[in-house]
């Protein structure tokens, strides 16, 4: 068996969408981030295309026989690693798994992480399968009786959540963090920006204390508004953005 850059070192990329009434939502833009994640670590999809992709995922939804759910792609690089093993000839593999839609709380509790996240890394923005940081956060969230956490980067500013990207409201503007703070790129995220005036900021975590509501969006939770920022109740307005899937 060949000690391959996926097993050894989790060398892979992957995505999740969201699936509503058997169709992948806004499967173009989670295709241009896999390709451009995919190059920034360098992981070959010369084989693949966002059309043979794509249906491979419709047969998977199909198969699996979806309505309203969730789907992962993710790609692995099973080449073997060069540290153990001369040949290193490039092979990328696709796998495709399907699941319901993510269970939320009727009171969604948010609270602050205290491992931030390093936006001079070069894994910053990147979803890779290397995503122990991520889940070690949300862990520990969940142990202190939270459901997510904000992350903050090396320089204190908000980046993100463990599993989410962060908007908030405050005195009727909608704001979220820049790719600069080193947050992904989120799909949703995207969607929201092109139909909502926000802005885009480099800022402390004052501004969510002083948030009068916070959102988290992805593609696995939707848009959610929050009902508890560290033992702060916070309003649920009937904003548009939680209308816009």
């Amino acid at each position: 068996m060949h000690a391959t850059n996926a097993t050894l070192y989790g060398k892979g990329i992957f995505t999740t969408l969201a699936i509503y009434d058997r169709e992948p939502f806004l499967w173009g833009k989670h295709w241009r981030r896999l390709t451009d994640n995919a190059a920034k670590i360098g992981i070959d999809l010369s084989e693949y295309s966002e059309e043979t992709t794509g249906k491979a995922l419709d047969e998977i939804i199909e198969k699996d026989n979806v309505t309203n759910g969730r789907a992962r792609v993710t790609f692995f690089d099973e080449s073997p690693s060069s540290i153990w093993l001369s040949d290193t000839n490039c092979k990328t593999n696709l796998r495709i798994i399907t699941g319901d839609p993510r269970l939320l709380p009727p009171n969604f509790r948010l609270t602050v992480s205290p491992y931030p996240l390093n936006s001079r890394s070069p894994l910053a923005g990147v979803k890779s399968c290397n995503y122990l940081e991520n889940l070690i956060s949300f862990q520990n969230a969940k142990t202190g009786g939270f459901d997510e956490a904000v992350r903050l980067n090396e320089r204190g500013e908000i980046a993100s959540a463990c599993m989410a990207n962060v908007f908030w409201l405050r005195e009727n503007r909608l704001y979220t963090p820049s790719l600069k703070t080193g947050c992904l790129a989120g799909t949703t995220r995207e969607f929201v920006l092109e139909k909502l005036e926000c802005s885009e900021v480099e800022t402390g975590i004052e501004e969510l204390e002083k948030a009068d509501t916070i959102f988290l969006t992805s593609a696995g939770i939707g848009i959610v508004a929050i009902n508890d920022f560290d033992g702060t109740i916070l309003e649920r307005p009937d904003h548009p953005l939680v209308r816009l899937v």
